[in-house]
């Protein structure tokens, strides 16, 4: 049953992602790359007075990656920074095996990834959008650059 629901969203989420496409007034962006993949994500993040009022992801990598990617924006649009940092702590220890039932569930669709901790090999696909979120936070002036940077390429001002 676990399984079924499992695949169910994780195909859900590549069939239909609903936050994969260019984000023209994102504010911040930073790649995120898996190299024992190839999963390969620019997170574009529109943040304003600590809050994140939208988000978006290009690039391509495997079905797990680019899922996480998507779930994790569906959970952390409309939250504060604390909020996502908070999010992502409880996403990155259900990977490691050591959440509460509580913590899972507010993880919601996210939370089905927890079969991953059982799949070394995928652990770092199903991360990638998440540490990248982190990476952005942590590293805010860089993600500002990334993301003017971003709209001077794309001859935007």
């Amino acid at each position: 049953m676990q399984n079924t629901f499992y695949n169910e969203i994780l195909t859900d989420h590549n069939l239909h992602p609903a936050h994969k496409h260019d984000l023209p007034d994102a504010n911040m962006q930073l790649e995120g790359v898996n190299p024992s993949c190839g999963d390969d994500i620019v997170l574009k993040l529109k943040v304003e007075d600590g809050k994140i009022v939208d988000g978006a992801y290009v690039g391509d990598g495997c079905a797990i990656s680019q899922a996480s990617a998507d779930m994790m924006l569906d959970l952390v649009i409309g939250k504060t920074e604390a909020e996502a940092r908070r999010l992502s702590d409880i996403f990155l220890r259900m990977i490691k095996g050591h959440i509460t039932e509580e913590e899972h569930e507010e993880l919601e669709e996210a939370g089905a990834l927890i079969d991953v901790s059982h799949m070394p090999s995928r652990v770092k696909c199903a991360v990638l959008g998440w540490h990248t979120m982190d990476e952005i936070f942590d590293e805010p002036q860089k993600a500002m650059e990334e993301a003017r940077q971003g709209k001077a390429e794309n001859g935007e001002s």
